[in-house]
């Protein structure tokens, strides 16, 4: 008996993907347990929805902060999720996705960590080694 591994989501969207603490664009998918931002550890749940608009995808994305490493140490590098959740929905096509909304929606309280925000900040000595 073997499992059978179903693709459900286009590597393109992952790579449009990103993780709003920490800015990473890599995931790492973990066998019946989820899909992690490789970075931070974010969880990400995907989901298809019901409005299309005539796309040929439309997915909710949920990310949870439940899991993520270090934000006790320094807050350059993650900034966390109102409530440890955020939820992103994404239309689009293997050539190309947009966001719809972020839930809660951005504002001067919170905003998502942009793709590479951190990129150029160089993480301490004494955080790299907790993850």
């Amino acid at each position: 008996m073997s499992l059978e591994v179903l693709d459900r989501h286009s590597e393109a969207l992952f790579e449009f993907l990103w993780c709003p603490v920490c800015g990473h664009e890599v995931f790492s998918p973990i066998p019946f347990e989820g899909v992690f931002c490789k970075n931070c550890n974010t969880q990400v749940i995907l989901q298809e929805s019901q409005e299309t608009r005539g796309y040929e995808e439309a997915i909710l994305a949920c990310f949870d902060t439940d899991t993520t490493w270090n934000f006790h140490i320094d807050e350059k590098f993650r900034r966390d999720l109102p409530d440890g959740l955020a939820r992103v929905k994404i239309f689009g096509t293997r050539d190309g996705y947009e966001i719809d909304w972020w839930s809660p929606k951005p504002d001067g309280e919170w905003e998502p960590v942009e793709r590479g925000e951190f990129d150029d900040v160089e993480e301490p000595e004494e955080v790299s080694h907790l993850a």
